[in-house]
């Protein structure tokens, strides 16, 4: 029996037992990342598909992902490689790449405006060695790395790949503990603590989609926003970049009407009465 240190779940597997998350298990008495190395996606995208607007604007970056999460969202975009069935059957279909490769292929895309790697897609950090391992080359390489995440990682794991992580977009997906465990099944406190560290060396920006009945009221966008504002790091809490993004019914959300773009418009103005830089998405 061994514990998973990555997140809030602390999964105590057996012997060749994969945890909650679908991509660690325990091989030879200790936790691994079952997805090291097993990419699922990977693709060249505007820097601000991320999103990130205020970090190189105007760059490609080349985004891989693999496969698992440790959230449950019900609403979630990339349910195929993340949490439904469908995804544990990546673990022997994705293509096995070593970090050397996957600089490499980085670097092959330079003339084409790439500015490094994202790590992204399925949620990196329950492969945090690979993204790791990876990002230290790209590094080498003279490109930038970025993560997207949902945030919900110990802080030691965080540490395990802050010195080579230029950028960060993190998922602030709401901000009540119900919304959270009974919506998500994560926990907004790990999330808070995460982000809180992240922007301390690393340029963040935060990502918030709008579901209606669920995180849509003006008080909870003000409680988040303060809260945000009085953050301390590489810059001023108020200059965090957030990005609130309109939602559309899918994957096990689809009984919810898609959020309204007066509703989302609405939220950006009082998200800005705290904060710089605020940005409306798929509006």
């Amino acid at each position: 029996m061994a514990k998973c240190e990555v997140c809030f779940r602390h999964c105590e597997l057996k012997e060749g037992q994969t945890g909650f998350c679908g991509a660690r298990i325990c091989a030879g008495g200790a936790v691994r990342a079952a997805n090291y190395g097993r990419i699922t996606s990977l693709a060249l995208d505007p820097i601000e598909k991320k999103p990130l607007r205020r970090f190189m604007p105007g760059s490609a970056v080349l985004s891989v992902g693999s496969y698992g999460c440790n959230l449950r969202c019900p609403f979630c975009q990339n349910h195929e490689i993340s949490w439904s069935a469908e995804a544990m059957r990546y673990a022997d279909t994705a293509e096995t790449i070593t970090p050397e490769q996957l600089a490499r292929i980085a670097a092959k895309y330079r003339d084409r405006g790439n500015a490094g790697l994202a790590f992204t897609y399925n949620e990196p950090l329950v492969g945090y060695e690979f993204v790791r391992d990876t990002a230290g080359l790209v590094r080498k390489a003279g490109m930038v790395n970025v993560l997207v995440s949902n945030g919900t990682a110990e802080l030691p794991v965080l540490e395990e790949i802050l010195p080579y992580i230029d950028a960060m977009n993190i998922d602030l997906k709401g901000f009540t503990d119900r919304y959270y465990e009974e919506v998500l099944g994560g926990d907004r406190g790990m999330v808070m603590r995460f982000i809180e560290r992240a922007a301390q060396s690393c340029h963040v920006e935060l990502t918030t989609l709008i579901i209606p009945g669920e995180n849509d009221s003006e008080d909870e966008m003000r409680q988040m926003c303060a809260w945000i504002a009085g953050l301390s790091g590489r810059v001023p809490g108020n200059e965090i970049p957030l990005h609130i993004s309109r939602f559309f019914p899918r994957f096990h959300m689809t009984d919810r009407p898609a959020t309204s773009v007066k509703k989302v418009y609405r939220l950006a103005e009082v998200a800005r009465e705290q904060l710089r830089y605020v940005y409306t998405g798929n509006c």
